[in-house]
């Protein structure tokens, strides 16, 4: 129905259609007139740019030929597009592992590349810079092959053991370190002051 029509449509004695009542039939009937002007443009633009690109066909160019070309054309552009999105996806899950790797202490370089080898053929991927479901997976590896991971309590309670018995020199004779209660039972006390000194690791946090 055009919009014309309406307007010119005459009610007798002249009368015509307010313009209200025109919009509203346009409106119950489909798309507004605007609209439709917008979709006849559009299918115009396309079939110019479809003629275009006939005109720029050879005459003498085989149909079946060229048909063929743009397929093989359609696929290695599709080819391209998947190995450039594998590449990428396989920079970000190196970049991911490589982050998640420094959380975890192994006890060996070969033992942090066997673990980063099976995440690899577990085919785990990446999202947002972590990879989905690692700490599940070594939480699972950890305990199949505890011996590639450091104890770290084990190594902290060693390292405290370490502290508290480590051996100074003094006036070239080794001795063993004083305990805080040691050094706070002392009556001298500049001797006290003297070792609480040495020894301020001891009252840090006390």
């Amino acid at each position: 129905m055009k919009r014309e029509f309406l307007e010119g449509l005459d009610l007798g004695d002249g009368a015509k259609l307010p313009k209200k009542a025109v919009e509203a039939i346009m409106a119950e009937h489909g798309k507004t007139l605007n609209q439709l002007t917008s979709d006849r443009d559009a299918w115009r633009q396309r079939a110019e740019t479809a003629e275009a690109i006939v005109q720029k066909i050879p005459k003498d160019q085989d149909p079946a030929k060229l048909v063929e070309a743009l397929n093989e054309a359609q696929t290695a552009l599709e080819t391209a597009k998947t190995d450039y999105d594998n590449k990428l996806a396989a920079r970000d899950f190196d970049d991911a592992l490589r982050a998640a790797m420094q959380e975890y202490k192994f006890t060996s370089p070969g033992a942090q590349r066997d673990a980063e080898r099976q995440i690899r053929e577990a085919g785990m991927s990446a999202r947002d810079g972590k990879i989905l479901g690692l700490k599940e997976f070594m939480d699972d590896l950890r305990e199949k092959d505890p011996s590639a991971f450091v104890d770290e309590q084990a190594e902290k309670a060693e390292a405290d053991k370490a502290h508290f018995t480590r051996r100074t020199t003094d006036g070239g004779k080794d001795k063993k370190t004083m305990t805080r209660d040691e050094i706070m039972a002392m009556p001298d006390r500049a001797a006290r002051r003297k070792a609480i000194a040495e020894n301020m690791e001891l009252f840090e946090n006390k």
